[in-house]
């Protein structure tokens, strides 16, 4: 009679046991976003975008890291204008020159990052 009880018992034990395992590890991994994390240190956080930026802007900020990476590893002049996305961003109407603005930041910043901290830049 005493054993009809156990084996749901021990089921219901087994479920709350996983379910509380399970909420502590995804609380332990939990990391914060980061969008979430101010934009700080130059030299920390050199390759993320200024939390400001709108979509274009943070697009041609990416591409100009990319343009200034590419650049730096073919030894090519460093000229943020000589890309033709910057000339002809992939953006429409306003959004062009937000583009070429977060670009020229990407790649100047990019640029400066790998001629004075001799870093490789990682792709985006």
């Amino acid at each position: 009679m005493k054993t009809k009880w156990l084996a749901p018992s021990l089921l219901a034990l087994c479920v709350a046991a996983t379910g509380g395992l399970t909420a502590k590890a995804s609380t332990a991994t939990a990391q914060p976003s980061p969008a979430a994390v101010p934009y700080q240190d130059q030299d920390h956080d050199w390759d993320r975008p200024p939390d400001s930026y709108q979509d274009a802007q943070r697009r041609g900020f990416h591409e100009g890291i990319e343009a200034a990476r590419r650049d730096f590893a073919d030894h090519r002049r460093a000229d943020a204008d000589d890309h033709d996305v910057y000339k002809h961003p992939p953006v429409e109407g306003h959004d062009r020159g937000a583009f070429r603005e977060g670009f020229k930041e990407g790649y100047h910043r990019a640029m400066d990052h790998l001629r004075h901290d001799g870093g490789d830049v990682p792709h985006l």
